[in-house]
């Protein structure tokens, strides 16, 4: 090989490996590409008399809403993606907003839960906990295949 086309051969490796990186990044965002269609059935009122007994009626629901993407066993070491949301329901269960708490570090993933959340509208109705409206937080836990668990019901990590 000439010194002429060691650059060139430099650039090629270079240019190879930022589309193999690209290529990850596109795979990686296809299992966040979109929601599936919520299978649960019309949810139950709750019994629940706060907010933090709720989350786990809350936290059942989306994982009946949802069980092909709720990660089964314990979690793996490393996550895709760590993210913390409050979510506001009105006295009928149905979602009025979804804050993020805290951002997770793939970007993909933080529309990707909150449409989770607002598709499986409504939620078991707060009707023991008093006011115009109920905030919860949850913790999502999401791994690179696009399976969830919530702090709240969490089997663990490995």
């Amino acid at each position: 090989m000439n010194k002429q086309s060691q650059p060139f051969g430099r650039l090629c490796a270079r240019g190879l490996l930022a589309a193999a990186a690209l290529l990850a990044a596109q795979g990686a965002l296809a299992q966040f590409s979109m929601v599936p269609a919520p299978l649960c059935a019309t949810p139950k009122v709750s019994a629940a008399e706060n907010e933090k007994v709720f989350r786990a009626d809350a936290a059942r629901h989306l994982y009946s809403c949802y069980p092909m993407r709720v990660y089964r066993g314990k979690l793996p070491p490393m996550l895709y993606g760590v993210m913390i949301v409050d979510t506001e329901l009105d006295p009928a269960g149905n979602v009025l907003g979804v804050t993020v708490v805290r951002k997770p570090a793939a970007d993909e993933v933080g529309p990707w839960v909150q449409a989770l959340i607002k598709r499986a509208s409504p939620y078991p109705a707060p009707s023991k906990i008093n006011g115009t409206s109920v905030t919860f937080t949850e913790i999502f836990m999401v791994d690179k295949s696009g399976l969830f668990q919530t702090d709240s019901l969490t089997e663990g990590q490995r």
